[in-house]
């Protein structure tokens, strides 16, 4: 019978008992709200924040992108003490950093303490967002976690949805620093206690690896050709992906729709990503790890590639579009479980740390780099068919991830 192991390493019962009931709503809860304050308040706020500083818009984004860039390089750290100690004090840690950073954010007399405070939210992100969340679960719900993934991130999804709103109202109300400081409470009410509280169970042992790989350290997995190829496809895949979420809109004006019909586009295919979210629990039970991997991230450059060729009617380009979102959506779910599904959950933490810091660094990078390249590439129909050949290159590498259970002696 599988064991939990206490903080001095003896056995205290079954896997069973370690499985914290109150985690999984606590983890939905902590994802809107840390997903909601530390990430989508910022696009709402941006201009209010330029207008009334007179900082460049250039200038903020570029604090904002420092803390997506620290969170990539935090998450590796992190990673390994989740797996040593459990997500309890690490995601405590980051709502309390996360806080703190917001009130910086909120009281900056001047550019430099603005971007003092997006660096200490940028490690904040790596210990709250869905990397800790998804080591947690994947411990604890093993090995049904594909299911409590899938309800993590459909509350997550719902980010956007509940704080963009509320951003908007309470800057209508408040100025800017005033929105931040009642979103920094309401992150440090809703965030710091449930972390507390509700994630106090028992850190269990790793279940077995699969295929064979119960004693390949993370050392060894990392430096494994398949780790490298798999770190590749999701950094070109994300990249791509990312810029083709800002750009969207823009190429559709381009061709002539009205700025509503672009925002209906995006925001549908945000709808399209929830019900990716939902279906892929089927398909991974009815396909391989690299099948799917490699489906996924070539489906991305399919919808990218029909985005750049198809003009319309608006209709079909609005059905690409949330086709475009079912396949973001699968993608976050393939990313939380493409550790465990080839090496197991022993390194789960550090091993999906090290894969999610370049998609992480890509993140931040995608949005200045597709600008950057429109003019060159002729506008965003020459960017979107750029994109769909990284999507490509990506789906290649991802077909290379297969992992073979080492030979017997």
């Amino acid at each position: 019978m599988t064991t939990v192991h206490s903080a001095r390493g003896a056995a205290t019962g079954p896997v069973e008992r370690s499985r914290p009931r109150a985690a999984l709503p606590a983890l939905c809860l902590t994802q809107i709200t840390g997903w909601g304050v530390l990430y989508y308040a910022f696009p709402v706020l941006n201009p209010q924040i330029t207008a009334a500083t007179g900082w460049s818009t250039g200038a903020t984004t570029a604090a904002f992108s420092l803390a997506l860039i620290l969170s990539a390089l935090a998450g590796v750290p992190v990673g390994r003490e989740l797996d040593r100690r459990g997500p309890r004090l690490i995601m405590t840690a980051g709502s309390v950093l996360g806080t703190l950073g917001l009130l910086a954010i909120a009281t900056a007399p001047n550019l430099p303490v603005f971007f003092l405070g997006w660096a200490l939210t940028g490690p904040a992100m790596a210990a709250v967002f869905y990397q800790p969340a998804f080591a947690a679960l994947t411990r604890w719900w093993s090995p049904h976690h594909v299911r409590a993934l899938t309800i993590v991130t459909l509350a997550g999804g719902l980010a956007s949805t509940v704080f963009a709103p509320l951003t908007a109202f309470l800057a209508d109300h408040l100025s800017w620093r005033g929105t931040y400081l009642v979103l920094a409470c309401i992150l440090a009410a809703l965030t710091v206690p449930a972390h507390a509280l509700a994630l106090r169970a028992p850190w269990p042992a790793a279940p077995p690896a699969p295929l064979g790989h119960p004693g390949e350290g993370a050392g060894t997995v990392a430096r494994s050709r398949q780790f490298l190829l798999l770190a590749v496809a999701f950094t070109l895949s994300t990249f791509a992906l990312y810029a083709v979420v800002v750009a969207l809109v823009p190429l559709l004006l381009e061709r002539g729709f009205s700025s509503t019909e672009a925002a209906w586009a995006l925001g549908l295919g945000g709808a399209g990503q929830t019900l990716g979210r939902v279906l892929y629990a089927g398909l991974a039970r009815r396909t391989t790890v690299i099948v799917r991997t490699t489906v996924l991230l070539g489906l991305g450059g399919v919808t990218t590639a029909m985005l750049a060729v198809v003009p319309g009617p608006y209709a079909l380009l609005v059905a690409v579009s949330m086709v475009a979102g079912m396949v973001r959506g699968n993608l976050t779910l393939l990313k939380a479980t493409a550790v465990t599904d080839r090496w197991g959950a022993t390194h789960y933490g550090r091993l999906s740390g090290l894969l999610a810091a370049p998609a992480t660094v890509a993140i931040a990078l995608g949005p200045f780099a597709g600008a950057l390249l429109t003019a060159p590439l002729g506008g965003y129909t020459g960017l979107f068919v750029s994109l769909a050949l990284v999507s490509a290159v990506a789906a290649l590498c991802g077909a290379g991830t297969r992992v073979h259970p080492p030979a017997r002696r």
